[in-house]
């Protein structure tokens, strides 16, 4: 005897899932979201805003402090959470407001590089200032990368005049990853040592990375690692994308990111973040 359809036995339709399987979009700045002359595709823009109307939440997850960052921010149009300075600062950029910030020990800091330069021998030193508009010092010899401006340190003791967020190095020979190598073997036990982009090796305070900025944010959105998926190109990507749920790497990442992560997608300059956000809208559409 065949059951009605009315029948408490019968099948039921499944609920309809989400229209995006994560509900939080976590991308790194430089060499990810921003192409190459600073700015966002018209369609990674839309594949953002695409995913923010299916009930997803995007963060800024990046290693630039607040004053190198909230510009672009505003650019965007952006006004949630953003993690800035290698997962020292929360900062609300609807209320242009600071809500945590964890600063350098000071004291630990000179005694990192100390060690680092009975190494290596002199280097070149820039430093990042707390605050909203903390300035950011550049000492001489210095390059800062891209369009990324400074205030010129003068005097050395002005480095450590005032609470700082980062310390970033430079050696006048020795590659990123050299450099980022002999620190973390000779001061590792002080500062965490991240090599964040082309000439950005950066002492932090100890036991920082970016995954504690964006667990602390995370929290304050009620999401939860697993439903996060992530974005990056650079090793200090590498504890978020440990972290989240979903990591996707960029194709022009370093490689040891890209050996980590679940999956690698295209350059920034070729819109990669897009082209895996409208392949798991389409997935869920579809």
């Amino acid at each position: 005897m065949s059951q009605s359809s009315t029948d408490s036995g019968a099948a039921r339709a499944p609920e309809n899932p989400p229209a995006f399987p994560y509900r939080l979009v976590a991308t790194d700045l430089d060499g990810t979201l921003l192409r190459s002359d600073d700015t966002v595709s018209p369609r990674t823009r839309e594949a953002l805003a695409a995913v923010t109307a299916a009930g997803a939440a995007h963060i800024v997850v990046t290693g630039r402090a607040v004053p190198w960052t909230r510009h672009i921010l505003d650019d965007l149009g952006y006004e949630g959470l953003a993690v800035c300075g290698q997962g020292a600062q929360v900062y609300d950029a609807g209320a242009h407001r600071l809500l945590t910030s964890v600063t350098l020990d000071r004291q630990l800091a000179g005694v990192a590089l100390a060690k680092i330069e009975a190494e290596t021998g002199p280097l070149f030193l820039a430093a990042s200032r707390d605050g909203l508009d903390g300035e950011v010092l550049v000492g001489p010899g210095y390059e800062l990368q891209g369009k990324l401006t400074g205030t010129p340190l003068t005097d050395a003791s002005d480095l450590w005049s005032a609470p700082l967020n980062k310390i970033y190095v430079q050696h006048p020979t020795l590659s990123d990853d050299e450099l980022a190598e002999v620190a973390r073997q000779t001061a590792g036990g002080f500062v965490t040592v991240v090599m964040a982009g082309a000439g950005i090796v950066e002492l932090l305070p100890l036991g920082l990375t970016k995954a504690t900025g964006l667990s602390l944010a995370a929290r304050r959105l009620k999401v939860k690692a697993a439903e996060t998926i992530a974005f990056g190109d650079m090793p200090n990507d590498i504890p978020m994308f440990a972290w989240a749920g979903r990591s996707v790497a960029m194709a022009n990442a370093h490689a040891s990111l890209k050996a980590v992560a679940d999956e690698v997608t295209s350059s920034n300059e070729e819109d990669g973040i897009a082209v895996v956000l409208e392949r798991l809208l389409a997935q869920r559409s579809g």
